[in-house]
């Protein structure tokens, strides 16, 4: 994309902060922004999300994900801060056929420090059995699909797999990692600051 700020209103783009010290995530962030601003510097910080460790239901989601943004947001210079939190979400009408009464989706926040924009990741399904368990207990679905995958596959690991390809980079055999997962939330998330002559002010603020 051309470094018009014009055409590319986010070339001048310099400091990105990612409310998360998770790699996958601040990959996805770098993944997302290098169409827009190819040199931007992005890091992470450890915040607190805010919500159960289990995120559920899109209210959830969402405020684990404007917390961290806004976290980021206040640990420093930055012209942007983004936060990225996934949860699953209860899908009631299509669980007679689909087999599961939830999926999981990732939600992004990006702000400018006056601005909000959100955009979601595309939704997978879990094992029916972890599933249940992440949201009668709010325990971790990332520990319970770790000890599955080893207890299934016979794997060993080094560290959770949240902090490498993800469960769905595990689930969908490496196609989808989860920083490219993440990295659709982040770029839909990012259109209205693409396109700011687009929307009004009343829609650049949840």
């Amino acid at each position: 994309m051309t470094g018009d700020p014009a055409v590319n209103p986010l070339s001048s783009i310099q400091r990105v902060r990612v409310g998360s010290r998770n790699e996958p995530k601040i990959a996805a962030v770098r993944s997302a922004m290098a169409a827009y601003a190819p040199s931007v510097e992005v890091c992470g910080v450890a915040v607190d999300s805010g919500v159960p460790e289990q995120p559920v239901g899109f209210e959830e989601i969402v405020q684990g994900a404007r917390n961290r943004a806004a976290a980021a947001q206040r640990s420093g210079d930055c012209d942007l801060a983004v936060g990225i939190e996934d949860g699953l979400v209860a899908l009631p009408a299509v669980a007679a056929t689909a087999g599961t009464p939830h999926l999981n989706i990732g939600c992004a926040v990006v702000s400018d420090g006056q601005r909000v924009s959100l955009g979601f990741s595309s939704a997978f399904a879990y094992p029916l059995g972890i599933t249940e368990a992440a949201v009668s207990d709010r325990s971790p679905i990332g520990e319970l699909f770790d000890t599955l995958w080893r207890a299934r596959r016979g794997e060993s690991q080094d560290l959770p797999s949240a902090r490498t390809s993800g469960n769905v980079g595990k689930l969908t055999a490496g196609a989808l990692p989860r920083s490219e997962y993440a990295r659709h939330a982040v770029l839909c998330a990012l259109v209205m600051f693409v396109n700011p002559d687009l929307y009004s002010p009343t829609e650049n603020s949840l």
